[in-house]
C-alpha cells in the first residue's frame, strides 16, 4: 500500500482507515526466549507499553534486560482496530509503534524501565524519532495500573528538569492509560534477533536520568 504524504497529526475519531475485525495472525512464542507471546503470563507480573520511534531497536533494549518476561511489538494509540504495518504506516491509523514490556517487579522496577526509555531514544520531537518522520514515530508510554501512572509522572517531572539543563524540552511523550494494543505481523516480532544487522533509528539525547524523585537505579 502506498500512500504519497503522511499527515503530521493524529486522525480525528471518524477520520481513521476503517481496519478489520480479525487480528493478526502472530506467531505463539518470543523468538529470544521461547515465551508465550500472548501469555498467560505469571501472575505477579505487570505490563507496561513504550513507543520510541522505529519499534525494532526499541524492543531490543528491554528483552535483554534481566527481570523482563517477555516483549512483543504491536501498534496503539490509534482509532483503527487491527490494522497492519502499511496502514499504520500512512499515518491514517493513529496509531504509534509500541513494544508491549511484561516484566517481573521482584526482578526489575518500573524506574530501571523508565530509565532504559527515557535515554534511549528523544522524547522531545514531537511526530517524529530523527529521520523518522510520521505519526507513527511519536513517543508514548501507556500504563496499565494507578501505581505505574505515579511513577511515570514522577519521572517525566525530573527527566524534563533535566533536560531543561541542558536546553532541551518540553517533553513530548504521550502518557495516558493504555488503549487497546494490536500485535504486529510476526515478521515484526523480536526483528533484530531475526536480522542482527537490520535497521536500527535509536538515538537518546545523552542526557542521563535522574537518580531519585521517581527514578531510582536499579
Amino acid at each position: 500500500m502506498f500512500f504519497k504524504r503522511k499527515p503530521s497529526s493524529v486522525p480525528a475519531l471518524g477520520e481513521a482507515l476503517a481496519g478489520r475485525d480479525k487480528e493478526m495472525p502472530v506467531a505463539s512464542e518470543h523468538f529470544v526466549n521461547g515465551a508465550a507471546l500472548k501469555g498467560p503470563y505469571p501472575e505477579a507480573s505487570e505490563t507496561i507499553y513504550f513507543g520510541m520511534g522505529c519499534f525494532w531497536g526499541a524492543e531490543r533494549l528491554f528483552w535483554q534486560l534481566p527481570g523482563v518476561l517477555v516483549t512483543a511489538v504491536g501498534y496503539q494509540g490509534g482509532q483503527t482496530p487491527n490494522p497492519d504495518y502499511d496502514e499504520v504506516c500512512s499515518g491514517q491509523t493513529g496509531h504509534t509503534e509500541i513494544v508491549k514490556v511484561v516484566y517481573d517487579p521482584a526482578k526489575i522496577s518500573l524506574e530501571t524501565l523508565l530509565k532504559t526509555f527515557w535515554e534511549e531514544h528523544d522524547p522531545t520531537q514531537g511526530m517524529r524519532q530523527g529521520n523518522d518522520v510520521g505519526t507513527q514515530y511519536r513517543s508514548a508510554i501507556y500504563t496499565t495500573t494507578d501505581a505505574q501512572a505515579s511513577v511515570v509522572a514522577a519521572s517525566k517531572q525530573a527527566y524534563e528538569a533535566a533536560l531543561g539543563q541542558r536546553g532541551l524540552g518540553p517533553i513530548t511523550t504521550e502518557i495516558r492509560p493504555a488503549p487497546d494494543f494490536y500485535y504486529a505481523e510476526t515478521y515484526h516480532q523480536q526483528y533484530l534477533a531475526k536480522n542482527p544487522r537490520g535497521y536500527c533509528g535509536l538515538a537518546g539525547t545523552g542526557v542521563s536520568c535522574p537518580v531519585g524523585v521517581g527514578v531510582a537505579a536499579e
